[in-house]
């Protein structure tokens, strides 16, 4: 395969195949080519030279729909449901049953989800509309859609990004029945423990090309890391756990938000400390991120920055308080994909560098160039769209925008998500940098290895109210530990 977009070619002569039965690892850093490749295969792109064949004949795919009537089946990382429609509406998005000749069989379609969803997460209620779902269930979706259909090829784009442990366990023993049942599987992922887990190989893709592919027995994580960024993993940031906190910045007191998922929520952060915030999808994570960043109004309790009582009605008021906040979908909720990288890293500063209203370009353009350096974001230049930039140059764009406004407290939600290795690790260590200038840093994350590497302490969230605090400097941070709280159980409460 090889592809050229506007003369620039991101796809050199790679050859990739998927035998029936197995799960194929698909490895590569953001801007690798990885869903170049995929897009060929589904239908969104046609090569510029090279060949698909398909069960051992040339196969020319002319539209998505051609590839999923021909049993290939792509689950994408961005989500791609209706949002207006419900969960069986999305289900069941062209193939509805029909009674009486033109009616929607509306038990029907609620019987055949609930039937595609007991695999994956059998609490998603068929009759919600899609909108109102957190971005973990809307995965569960995504991914369950796929299953509809009797695929002989099914491409997974970083399918438990947005999965907790519990959600991506059961994932995976649907990943091994499918696998059994002669199934080939794509997987795209840089999570190593799931290449560990599932893969029976792995192709690295470097810079548009082969790097390299490696059988089950030769699966490595330095030998993978080294394909990836033809260098050794850099070190993880060091944690000190015992360094005494700073002063109150958060206190959250009783939260509660307007439609139920958050209940009676306390927590404070305080100046340099990390606080993870865990908890199994639906636990109402996000939701009190999105309260206290004034995304979403509260209900019930009190919120305090800097011993200041808040009340926010919109994110502007929360802003203007010194709370930032990264939200969890960065296309949706966080970028203008349409303008260019150098818009989106200064647009929270066109207001507080302007003069008597008449915006300052140049200004805004140094502080842009100084922050694409500091955070090593990849783009030809400042005018690119910021659409056309990888997953984790899009993140760090995103990170460089709000700490542009020095914020007393910063809201990170799953920063990480859909990012390669590198980027991570650069991530990390610009979180760890600004949690030790001083700034509070509240973290929610789906990785608990995430959590532990970073977080001073993680409180965990279990059916929308806090079940229990978890201290490094009380006593070791572990995953069982989070685990048994996120499920109801206070024995580890600290």
């Amino acid at each position: 395969m090889t592809k050229r977009f506007a003369g620039v070619t991101v796809l050199r002569n790679v050859d990739f195949s998927v035998r029936a039965g197995e799960v194929h690892a698909l490895m590569g850093e953001n801007g690798a080519g990885k869903s170049t490749l995929m897009k060929i295969l589904g239908g969104v792109h046609r090569p510029s030279a090279g060949q698909v064949r398909f069960l051992g004949k040339p196969f020319q795919a002319t539209d998505p729909g051609h590839v999923l009537h021909a049993g290939i089946a792509l689950i994408h990382q961005e989500i791609s449901l209706v949002p207006h429609l419900t969960v069986a509406e999305n289900l069941l998005l062209g193939a509805e049953p029909i009674r009486r000749g033109f009616l929607l069989d509306r038990q029907a379609m609620a019987t055949r989800a609930r039937s595609l969803l007991s695999s994956l997460d059998d609490r998603i209620d068929p009759s919600a509309r899609v909108e109102r779902l957190s971005i973990a269930e809307q995965q569960v979706v995504e991914i369950a859609r796929a299953l509809r259909h009797e695929n002989r090829i099914l491409v997974m784009d970083e399918p438990t990004a947005a999965l907790t442990e519990r959600e991506s366990a059961r994932l995976f023993s649907l990943i091994h029945r499918l696998r059994s049942q002669g199934t080939g599987i794509v997987y795209i992922t840089h999570r190593m423990a799931e290449i560990e887990q599932l893969a029976d190989r792995v192709t690295v893709l470097r810079d548009g090309e082969v790097a390299g592919t490696l059988e089950r027995t030769e699966i490595d994580r330095k030998r993978i890391v080294s394909l990836m960024v033809g260098r050794a993993l850099i070190d993880q940031p060091d944690r000190i756990a015992t360094r005494p906190r700073g002063a109150r910045v958060l206190c959250a007191r009783g939260v509660s938000d307007t439609r139920g998922r958050v209940r009676g929520v306390d927590l404070e952060v305080h100046a340099g400390e990390i606080v993870g915030l865990a908890g199994l999808m639906g636990a109402g994570r996000s939701e009190f991120a999105r309260v206290i960043a004034g995304v979403d109004l509260r209900g019930e309790g009190t919120v305090e920055i800097e011993g200041r009582l808040c009340r926010f009605s919109s994110p502007s008021d929360a802003i203007r308080a010194g709370v930032a906040y990264l939200p969890e979908d960065r296309k949706t909720q966080g970028l203008f994909l349409h303008l260019g990288a150098g818009d989106n890293i200064s647009f929270t500063l066109a207001g507080p560098t302007s003069r008597r209203g008449i915006l300052r370009p140049r200004v805004l353009r140094e502080h842009a160039l100084q922050a694409v350096e500091e955070f090593s974001i990849r783009l030809t230049d400042l005018d690119q769209p910021t659409r056309l930039l990888s997953g984790g140059n899009q993140q760090k764009l995103l990170f460089a925008r709000w700490l542009a406004l020095n914020p007393r407290l910063l809201i990170l939600d799953e920063p990480t998500r859909g990012v390669d290795i590198g980027a991570k690790q650069e991530i990390y260590r610009k979180i760890v940098e600004v949690a030790e200038r001083g700034v509070a840093i509240l973290l929610i994350s789906s990785e608990l290895p995430e959590l532990l590497l970073l977080c001073d302490r993680i409180a965990v969230l279990h059916e929308g109210s806090l079940a229990g605090t978890l201290d490094r400097a009380r006593s070791p941070l572990t995953q069982e530990a989070i685990m048994s709280l996120a499920t109801g159980n206070s024995t580890f409460v600290s």
